[in-house]
């Protein structure tokens, strides 16, 4: 039992080194894990080493109770044979046999005994071992869980720091100044350029259009009277009637033209009869 005794001491042993240093805690944790598998190959090699112990007392055991019995059976053999000298003898030999099985069975029912108990011993170690490795691997996760906090942390920081905004406000403030002076810039080009007044007409008849697409789709929206037809002034009204007077002679001269053209067919086709 005393190896089991020292792998719990080396197991306690390195958790309190863990805690203790400042190392990595995955890589300590790694080391921790890996030497208590080997002290587990360790622990396993001793208990087979008993197991192979406690087979041999067996099998002693088993052969000296079978000597045991030859020399009795020689025994009988001598009585059946009228030696009872020699018989007694026989029975010396089968009581010195019976005395080392009786050790050798004490000895081995205590070794099967102990085998047991390593067997016991050593199953709750592995399953210790398995523990830590799970342990292991929760604390790892916390670890990296840990350090991306502490990450985020440190960027959160450096983001309060208020000198970086400042400088943010400062080159804004850079490029509405270039804004600023590139229109200035634009608009002196304009002004000298002897476009400025075309400039400005132009930008009259745009808000001009634009008033009139509203006013029309106020209109039709129904928003707005509709458009009242625009009266004639008496100049106009004038024009528009001598106009349409011409206009009526013209066809009237043009009709008896035809008339007359017909008329004058119809003669001479008549007289050609």
């Amino acid at each position: 039992m005393g190896i089991f005794s020292r792998l719990a001491q080396l197991i306690k042993s390195n958790l309190n080194d863990l805690i203790s240093r400042s190392e990595d805690p995955e890589k300590m944790l790694n080391q921790v894990v890996l030497d208590m598998s080997n002290q587990l190959v360790e622990a396993k090699k001793q208990v087979a080493a008993s197991i192979a112990d406690e087979k041999r007392l067996a099998k002693q055991f088993e052969q000296e109770m079978a000597n045991a019995q030859e020399w009795e059976r020689r025994a009988m053999m001598a009585l059946r044979a009228g030696n009872e000298e020699l018989a007694k003898e026989a029975l010396a030999r089968k009581r010195e046999y019976d005395e080392l099985a009786a050790t050798l069975n004490g000895q081995w029912t205590k070794q099967k005994t102990a085998v047991d108990q390593l067997k016991k011993a050593l199953r709750l170690l592995s399953e210790k071992i398995e523990e830590a490795k799970r342990k292991r691997n929760v604390l790892v996760a916390r670890k990296k869980r840990a350090e991306a906090q502490k990450a985020i942390q440190e960027t959160m920081s450096g983001l309060r720091d208020q000198s970086a905004f400042d400088t943010f406000d400062r080159m804004a403030q850079k490029i509405d100044q270039l804004e600023a002076e590139a229109e200035a810039q634009t608009d002196l080009a304009a002004e000298y350029s002897g476009d400025a007044l075309a400039s400005k007409f132009a930008e009259l008849e745009a808000s001009h259009g634009g008033e009139e697409d509203l006013v029309a789709l106020k209109r039709k929206m129904g928003l707005l009277p509709a458009e009242e037809a625009p009266v004639a002034t008496p100049a106009v009204q004038a024009r528009v009637e001598a106009s349409s007077t011409k206009n009526d002679q013209d066809e009237l001269a043009a009709a008896l033209e035809e008339l007359e053209a017909e008329q004058h067919g119809d003669e001479k086709r008549k007289a050609g009869r």
